[in-house]
């Protein structure tokens, strides 16, 4: 996936009145609002650029969301993993809420959704690293 999208928008549904276009945009902010409502999130990881978002104080709802369309619909979400759960069932729930997130909201049909583990987060604030993991 690259991080910029070669499509503006993707066309959805062509009726007597005109067409219906949904920006890629709308589908990053819904898989990264469906991703933090899940249980063990503790954020989403947006690289250096979305860390300095942050401190600038601005929320980026898209911020750890890459969304790929065109004859299928991939999206990748980046997360940072509260201390003490079980990483593989939180990034399962994570797949799930976005592709149905997605479908029901855009009625775009999800073909994958990828869980990229890239930090854990303990209780006290404090970020660790870890290995980043992939989980389909």
């Amino acid at each position: 996936m690259t991080n910029h999208n070669p499509i503006d928008h993707v066309d959805y549904q062509v009726n007597e009145l005109g067409k219906i276009e949904i920006a890629p945009e709308v589908i990053q902010i819904i898989s990264g609002l469906a991703a933090q409502q899940v249980e063990g999130v503790a954020g989403l990881s947006g690289g250096v650029v979305g860390d300095l978002t942050q401190l600038l104080g601005r929320k980026n709802l898209r911020q750890g969301v890459r969304v790929e369309v065109g004859d299928e619909t991939k999206i990748e979400v980046s997360l940072v993993i509260a201390f003490g759960y079980h990483i593989p069932e939180v990034g399962r729930n994570v797949q799930e809420a976005v592709k149905s997130a997605v479908e029901n909201m855009t009625g775009l049909s999800v073909s994958e959704v990828v869980v990229k583990v890239e930090a854990v987060k303990f209780s006290n604030d404090k970020q660790t690293d870890i290995e980043s993991q992939r989980v389909k």
